[in-house]
């Protein structure tokens, strides 16, 4: 954090060093996805106050990804916040080739997310949010399919998440 002049703190934005390399040697580049924008009204004495919330996805593309909800009052700023968010949560995704190493069922909430290896050239068949962590951590075979009863796209995410970072390595 640097101080300006008075008195007032901010924080620079900065691409976070990759793992295992020190601060002055390689920066990492993130893969950023909106997945969805969501406005949200509450009603007060006042009139409506509206706020929006977007539901963000980074990854640098080489097993490691992230994903974050951010909210604020105008669009630009709840993307900005998921985005910062996100880069704090980033975590390390085992991958094998270009697929996952074995069959795996995320689940969060009412979702079952199950994540299946594909041989080389399959592509990823997967609905849109799961399509959007996959790019980000750099999977390009996987087949995918939803079990539960619910398509709400954070519970998704989340489940997938959750079925990712079950690998062990």
């Amino acid at each position: 954090m640097n101080k300006d002049k008075g008195g007032e703190r901010t924080r620079k934005d900065a691409k976070i060093p990759a793992k295992g390399v020190s601060s002055g040697e390689k920066e990492t580049v993130f893969i950023e996805k909106v997945l969805f924008i969501n406005r949200t009204t509450k009603v007060t004495k006042g009139g409506k106050n509206l706020g929006f919330s977007a539901l963000v996805v980074v990854g640098d593309g080489n097993s490691n990804a992230g994903f974050a909800l951010g909210k604020a009052n105008e669009v630009a700023d709840a993307i900005r916040k998921g985005i910062n968010k996100a880069k704090k949560r980033v975590m390390f995704i085992r991958r094998k080739g270009t697929t996952i190493p074995h069959k795996v069922i995320g689940e969060f909430g009412a979702v079952e997310m199950l994540l299946k290896p594909a041989s080389q050239g399959t592509g990823v068949i997967a609905c849109s949010p799961v399509r959007a962590v996959c790019e980000c951590v750099g999977i390009k075979d996987i087949l995918t399919k939803n079990l539960g009863n619910s398509t709400n796209q954070l519970n998704v995410v989340k489940a997938t998440f959750e079925g990712l970072k079950s690998f062990k390595g």
